[in-house]
This record gives structure tokens, sequence and C-alpha cells, in this order.
């Protein structure tokens, strides 16, 4: 077996956040496969914080922590810092999975992984039973220690996201599915489309581009295919964003677009155009255009549900 390496690219936005996507091409795919699960009953809701760092919750691992975990859907995998590991005594092997993506050109890189295994969310004793495997790299920035994939953490089972609320909550969606007719009154119910065989969430926009729902990402729309519908750029907004290989990723301020999804139509959404990215870096809709929904991700039925909520 060839040596695997793994390349992934974080960039910290002028908006105080962190984003990172990994692009379709060279990514290994991963089809959702059955496997035993803890009763959904025994996951309790995890309240999630927001900060610099984007979304995050409290994580402990083999009952060290706690460490903070930013909750990224857009992630495509996980990540913990060597600090993580190093405390939580978790063993390290070599990657078996070839990953190669990041939005920047210049990412940062490991050929190290560890099983998340004994890993607790939001309080110590709401353990999460997992089989999913974190990309060991040095460090990360800001204040996080690890980055989860909800999608790869919970499989099989599915997840919401409640931004105004702040909360994660599981779900067993053989009995709590979602369906296309069941629509929420505001929202609207899409097809999970999976790109290029991977499980990250992409949905078909009503200009038939694809754009991926990334918790993750600071942006409002962030364009990556150079296609801009009714919008002018603002050449004085033109920003360069660093990420940790020493890379850098241009974002250009265009006026804001209407984004269609489904039913759901969402005007005034605040738009970037990038460029430097690395190839096959998707079109990306962030919390800025997100903020207003729980989003509901169904991994066995292959849908998605945005609903309107209201801070409790």
């Amino acid at each position: 077996m060839s040596k695997a390496k793994l390349a992934i690219a974080l960039i910290t936005l002028s908006v105080a956040t962190v984003a990172w996507a990994v692009p379709t091409s060279g990514i290994a795919h991963r089809v959702l496969q059955p496997h035993q699960s803890q009763s959904v009953s025994s996951v309790t809701p995890v309240r999630l914080r927001e900060g610099r760092d984007g979304f995050v919750a409290s994580a402990w691992i083999n009952g060290a922590g706690p460490f903070t975990f930013a909750v990224d859907t857009g992630a495509g995998v996980s990540l913990i810092s060597r600090n993580v590991v190093e405390k939580a005594r978790l063993q390290v092997n070599k990657s078996r999975r070839t990953l190669v993506g990041g939005l920047c050109t210049s990412p940062i890189a490991s050929n190290q992984e560890a099983k998340l295994s004994g890993l607790s969310l939001g309080t110590p004793s709401n353990r999460i039973t997992t089989k999913a495997v974190a990309a060991v790299v040095v460090e990360l920035p800001g204040s996080i220690d690890g980055i989860l994939d909800p999608t790869d953490v919970f499989s099989p089972l599915g997840y919401s996201v409640d931004l105004p609320n702040r909360e994660l909550r599981v779900f067993d969606p053989t009995s709590q599915g979602l369906r296309l007719n069941q629509v929420p009154r505001g929202g609207a119910v899409v097809r999970w489309v999976r790109e290029a065989g991977n499980d990250r969430p992409f949905v078909r926009l009503s200009d038939s581009r694809l754009a991926l729902i990334d918790t993750g990402s600071g942006f409002g729309l962030a364009l990556t295919d150079g296609r801009v519908v009714g919008g002018r750029s603002h050449a004085a907004d033109l920003e360069n964003r660093h990420d940790l290989g020493g890379g850098r990723v241009q974002s250009q301020e265009i006026e804001p677009q209407r984004v269609s999804i489904g039913a759901l139509v969402l005007n005034g959404v605040p738009s970037d155009v990038l460029s430097g990215v690395a190839p096959g870096t998707p079109n990306i809709l962030g919390r800025r255009a997100l903020f207003p929904f729980k989003i509901t991700f169904d991994p066995i039925a292959r849908l998605i549900s945005f609903e309107p909520t209201e801070r409790d």
C-alpha cells in the first residue's frame, strides 16, 4: 500500500471565524455503512457556543478534557491536534486513506490518524459511540483543539444543527427521518446531493449549481466558479485570507445575491468570490446565509431540511 497523505487547509476569515473545506477532487470517497450504534436516547442535545472559531462544543476523550471542538458540516473529515492526542493518550497510526484538499493551494499536511474512541460532547457523561477516525495535525488556529465532521462522527444517525439556539441534536433516521412532502413552514426539504461519491452535504441551487452546506464557514455565499448573477464586485473590498500552510486566498465582496434552495428563497445573502483556491473547491453556503435556520441532515433518506427558528 502506498504511503497515505492527508492535506488539509484552514483559513481564518476577516469575520474572525474559521472556515475550511475539502475539494471533491482527490478526496477518499466514503459510503455510509450501517453499523452497530448507540441508542439515540442516550445522546443528549449538545449545547454549542459561538465565538471567534465558529460554533464549538466542549469535548472529552478518554476522560481527558475539556477540549474545544468546532462543529463543521462541510469538513469532510475530522481533525484533532497533537495536544489532544497526547492528553487523551490516543493511539496514532499512519493514515490509510489518501485525502487531498483545502481552500488554499498551500495546505498543511499530516499522514497520521487516530480513532475518536471515548468521545463525549457537551458533558463528560454524554458519550458518543463512533467509529470515526480523525487526522492528527500539529496544531489548529485560535482556541480550537479539533474539528468534528458530524456526518462522519454520528454515522449512520441523522443530526440537526439549530444555529439560532446553538444546539446540536442526534436522531434515528429510520424512525424520525425526513420526507420530501413534509416541508416545515417557511422552509424547505431538498435532496442531499452526493458529489463525486463523498458524503459532504451539497444542495442544488435553482440555477443548477451545487453548494456545500458548511457550518464551519463564516461566509454567506462564497463562489468559486466565477459565475456571478446580478452582482457587481467591489475592488476596494478585496481581501487576503491566510491559511496555516502559509498560502493565501483572495476574497472579493460582491453585491448580495438571491439564493433559492428548493422552495426556500433567501434574499440579500452576503456574497464573495474566492480566488487562489485549490482546484475543485466547491461553492459554499456558510453561517451568514444559514443562521436563521435549524438544519437537519438525514443520511439515510439523503435529505436536508431548512426550518426557520427563533432563539428560545
